[in-house]
């Protein structure tokens, strides 16, 4: 069992949804210089905040998600624009980290109960995923740069550039798992007042300066690199816009002012914490338990509006499409055709006719085209 001199000489740290970390929040009790700071009321209140939130935006991004992956499957079976590939990428990264989410809840509910490995493995599945899914927004952005503002040279090249997305997205997959290393090194089970957790825990030797190396790196991939390309891409885009004539563009430019805006306010305010937490391993900026309690109740707080993210990729990528929305209306009828169907088909109320009549429609109805 680890005493408590081992636990106050862990080396933890907590990232954000775009710069990963195993570890919701910073919840062990510190030791500065002569100030024991007791971290137990954090403690209790992450477990009654984040096991209903997790859940939460595990089933409503979950079914958002699933939604995205069945249209482009069912309904669009060879992937026409790279913005297509990359949505259906987005979608499946974004399901992955969810299903992370309910092991976590469980964790701030009664402490970490799978084992070392499921720990190491659920650190490193969450880390990949979310800064895939961070890298994809920035692809989806410069796609939409070169199809609006490069529009004769995207005409031009369609095949290449789709082909060259498969290869893109093959990129970004390897390097989010480049970027979960540190998890799959160092995350395991730390235990704090007889409990487990699933923490990052740095050997004694290696110092704050793997922990500042790591954490800068990921606020720098996992969000600020995304946030100055996606700036300079829609800053572009806008400004083409509006030398346009085109009745869409007042609808495209709200479509790209809420990416921006829902990307910056679930993003930015917990980056912000990250850098302070950053600050705080390189020289104690903070010493006062009181001050400390605070900022850790905020930083899961500014966590979980990071984690929303996750859900609203599928409205603010894919159900804007008038084809997509046009496709979930007719997966949706097709469920309710099938459901008559069977309801009618236990009730032998219905002619063999009608029901072959209804199955054609169902077939025609979902052999529509799905494109943004």
């Amino acid at each position: 069992m680890t005493s408590m001199d081992d636990i106050m000489n862990i080396t933890l740290f907590t990232e954000n949804p775009s710069s990963i970390s195993p570890s919701p929040t910073i919840d062990e009790d510190y030791d500065y210089e002569n100030l024991m700071c007791d971290r137990e009321p954090v403690r209790a209140f992450r477990s009654q905040y984040e096991p209903p939130l997790f859940w939460m935006i595990a089933l409503v991004g979950g079914a958002g998600n699933l939604a995205v992956v069945w249209i482009y499957l069912n309904f669009r079976r060879r992937l026409k624009t790279m913005s297509d590939v990359y949505l259906l990428n987005l979608a499946v990264a974004d399901l992955l980290f969810l299903v992370t989410l309910p092991l976590w809840a469980a964790e701030a509910s009664h402490g970490w109960s799978f084992g070392s490995a499921l720990c190491k493995l659920n650190a490193a599945l969450y880390k990949v995923n979310l800064f895939s899914s961070m890298m994809l927004l920035t692809c989806i952005s410069v796609d939409r740069y070169v199809v609006i503002v490069q529009t004769t040279k995207a005409q031009n090249s369609k095949v290449e550039r789709r082909r060259r997305s498969r290869l893109v997205c093959i990129g970004v997959w390897l390097l989010a798992l480049l970027l979960a290393l540190p998890e799959l090194v160092f995350a395991t089970t730390a235990e704090v007042d007889l409990q487990q957790y699933c923490r990052m825990v740095f050997p004694a030797h290696l110092g704050n300066r793997t922990k500042i190396l790591v954490l800068s790196l990921q606020v720098s991939m996992g969000f600020c690199l995304p946030f100055i390309i996606m700036t300079f891409c829609y800053s572009v885009i806008v400004s083409t816009l509006l030398n346009t004539r085109s009745f869409q563009k007042h609808k495209a430019m709200r479509v790209i002012l809420a990416v921006v805006v829902v990307f910056v306010l679930s993003q930015l305010p917990y980056n912000g914490v990250l850098v302070m937490e950053t600050a705080q391993a390189s020289n104690m900026t903070m010493t006062d338990c009181e001050q400390m309690k605070r900022f850790d109740v905020a930083g899961q707080v500014l966590k979980s509006l990071a984690y929303t993210h996750a859900c609203l990729n599928p409205f603010l990528y894919a159900f804007v499409g008038v084809r997509f929305r046009h496709d979930v209306l007719q997966l949706l009828r097709c469920c309710i055709c099938q459901s008559a169907v069977n309801k009618n088909h236990l009730s032998k109320a219905r002619s063999p006719l009608s029901s072959t009549r209804a199955s054609v429609m169902s077939e025609s109805d979902t052999s529509q085209a799905l494109s943004l």
